[in-house]
């Protein structure tokens, strides 16, 4: 979904011209965040096409990556990804399954338990801003799934210290949707579901109060489902998993259920049997065909 400025280009408009935008300081993480300038929205495109711009969120679907932190490249152990999220991002998937943990009064993003892999919570929030502020015209979602211990003043403290909650958007429960367009330009162009909340941080909203899902725990293809399994059947936001774990996930499943026609016809089935999947999830998502068949659920050429 490329077609804006590079982050190089952004770097010497900041050099150029250091008062365009907020950002043109010190840095670290990912490429230097705080030295970028935040690139301006110019290609008139949403998500990779103008055609989703006057499209609300709920109208939209975003290829999404179960337990994304999870990946091969950083020597996580059973990872679910091959690549981290800057690699994620810049590949096309728009929705990032995250688990965030307290260890040692570390915020951390890890799977079930941290010795398998972790990261810290502030260096992956980095690379995400790192992306956002390189490509304007990008709706992006996060599902946090918190560890326990970790509470609504950890999310706010973590994204406040990024700088990612400059770019978080606040959703009324029952209130319609923006479009695209309308985050993109207002600037909110995040989008944080969880788990569980507190209800203290009004931007971290309650996964359960806009969304349902399908089961996620299939050993092959022939379970897969298309039945509720959380969350209320008609709220606005659909998410299909679509993974397997037999016992734990690997390069080999993705191989069986990745590929066409396995995957579009699980979309075609869940979207005929519930509503239109906002979030298709997978493990290792560079196998197979996420991308072009979200692109076809999106009306969009292949």
């Amino acid at each position: 979904m490329g077609g804006t400025p590079s982050l190089a280009a952004a770097l010497l408009l900041c050099a150029l011209l250091p008062g365009v935008a907020a950002g043109c300081g010190g840095g670290a993480g990912g490429g230097s965040v705080d030295a970028e300038v935040a690139v301006p929205w110019t290609d008139g495109r949403c998500n990779g096409d103008p055609s989703l711009c006057d499209r609300r969120y709920d109208q939209v679907a975003y290829p999404t990556t179960h337990n994304a932190m999870s990946n091969a490249d950083a020597q996580w152990v059973a990872p679910n990804q091959q690549h981290g999220l800057t690699r994620q991002l810049d590949d096309g998937i728009r929705g990032l399954m995250l688990d965030m943990y307290l260890e040692q009064g570390d915020a951390k993003l890890c799977h079930a338990s941290c010795l398998l892999g972790s990261q810290l919570l502030s260096e992956g929030l980095g690379e995400i801003v790192h992306f956002l502020r390189a490509h304007p015209g990008e709706v992006v979602t996060i599902i946090v799934e918190p560890g326990d211990g970790f509470d609504d003043a950890d999310i706010a403290a973590a994204f406040a210290g990024a700088g990612l909650d400059a770019y978080v958007h606040t959703q009324l429960v029952g209130a319609p949707w923006p479009t695209l367009r309308e985050m993109i330009t207002s600037g909110r162009r995040v989008v944080v579901f969880t788990q569980r909340r507190d209800g203290s941080v009004p931007w971290y909203l309650d996964q359960w109060a806009f969304t349902w899902e399908t089961p996620y725990s299939f050993k092959n293809a022939g379970e897969f489902t298309c039945a509720r399994d959380r969350g209320a059947r008609g709220n606005s936001l659909y998410t299909v998993n679509h993974f397997l774990g037999n016992p734990l996930p690997d390069p080999t499943l993705a191989e069986l259920v990745n590929h066409d026609p396995v995957l579009s016809d699980r979309i075609a089935r869940c979207r005929s049997e519930g509503q239109f999947p906002n979030f298709v999830a997978v493990d290792f998502y560079d196998i197979g065909d996420l991308l072009p068949a979200i692109r076809a659920l999106n009306g969009l050429p292949r």
